[in-house]
């Protein structure tokens, strides 16, 4: 049997504390405010937010500081992500400036519109660029400073250990690793053994990241990896409350006559936060992951009206209908079982 008492552990990042081991992932266009209070509240020991892009903020384009908004939490950490270091710099005083407990520094999405500017895992490819931008964060912040970065560009250069080493030398206070190659995309399977090379390489806390879903998957990836935590990404689809569960070792979703309520409360916090016009287009994808973990006998007339109307009344109307169905469902498999 697996032993979960080391998730539960607190660990800390410089002088910050964190309350558990299993951490939400930053995931762009995923993990603003409202998704990120709620996989908090549900249990997750750290949430970021979703990839900001440096030059976007440094320059006020409008939409970008939502991106950086204190959601309330005790621990705020933000993602950064960029080529420049001075737009780095000047980003990272505005994210400590609206309250970031943490700055993040990406150099790990994989995206062609990322690595496509020299910004990302394109970063991995020139490591003294890539410490002129983790040198210009740091000096320009009191707030603990972290990386986020896979094992490299591809099988031919894994040179994490090395960025790893180099980072922690210039005053990065964590290190995460996605156990997979900027060339894999999310490919293949992560590899989780390859993250000990980065965790013997550096003294500070190494987490891995990469294919993780359950209790079973966290402890054994802690296991194989030697990492300090857990990082847990796109298993959050359509489920806010999975990091929590994994803590716990338990179901932690809301039960299923309520989960209509609590889908629809998502969506509501959406278009407060973004405005309706804007937000109705931004929770489609939260909707439609809702819907195909947990009402997948929803019609396909049905999902197409939650998918594309525009009418938030329509859209919650016709959420109630298929949780219930959903529900219905479920409550039909259970009788016919017993």
């Amino acid at each position: 049997m697996y032993d979960t008492a080391v998730l539960v552990q607190p660990l800390r990042i410089g002088p910050v504390a964190i309350r558990n081991r299993v951490f939400l992932a930053p995931m762009s266009g995923v993990t603003d405010e409202p998704f990120r209070r709620r996989a908090y509240e549900h249990g997750a020991g750290l949430v970021v937010s979703e990839m900001v892009a440096s030059g976007e903020l440094a320059r006020g384009r409008m939409g970008f500081d939502l991106r950086i908004r204190h959601s309330g939490l005790p621990v705020h950490m933000v993602q950064l992500a960029g080529r420049e270091a001075h737009h780095m710099r000047e980003a990272a005083r505005i994210a400590e400036g609206e309250g970031a407990d943490i700055i993040d520094i990406n150099m790990g999405c994989p995206a062609k519109k990322v690595t496509g500017g020299y910004a990302g895992s394109a970063l991995m490819r020139d490591l003294d660029h890539a410490l002129t931008l983790i040198d210009a964060v740091i000096d320009a912040v009191k707030v603990p400073v972290t990386l986020k970065t896979r094992l490299g560009w591809d099988e031919n250069a894994l040179n994490a250990p090395d960025l790893a080493r180099r980072a922690e030398q210039a005053g990065i206070r964590m290190v995460t690793i996605h156990g997979r190659t900027r060339c894999q995309f999310y490919k293949g399977k992560a590899d989780w053994p390859a993250i000990r090379q980065i965790k013997n390489a550096v003294s500070i806390p190494v987490v891995a990241n990469g294919d993780v879903s359950s209790t079973a998957d966290a402890v054994a990836l802690l296991e194989v990896s030697g990492a300090d935590a857990v990082m847990v990404g796109r298993a959050h689809y359509g489920a806010p409350w999975l990091a929590g569960s994994i803590v716990a070792e338990m179901c932690s979703k809301p039960a299923s006559a309520a989960l209509a309520d609590y889908v629809i409360s998502h969506y509501e916090d959406m278009l407060l936060l973004y405005g309706v016009e804007s937000g109705v287009r931004q929770a489609r994808k939260h909707l439609g992951w809702y819907l195909d973990r947990h009402a997948p006998t929803t019609s396909p007339e049905q999902r197409k009206t939650i998918l594309t109307s525009f009418d938030p009344r329509q859209v919650i109307a016709e959420l109630r209908e298929a949780f219930r169905w959903a529900g219905c469902a479920r409550h039909g498999r259970l009788r016919s079982a017993a």
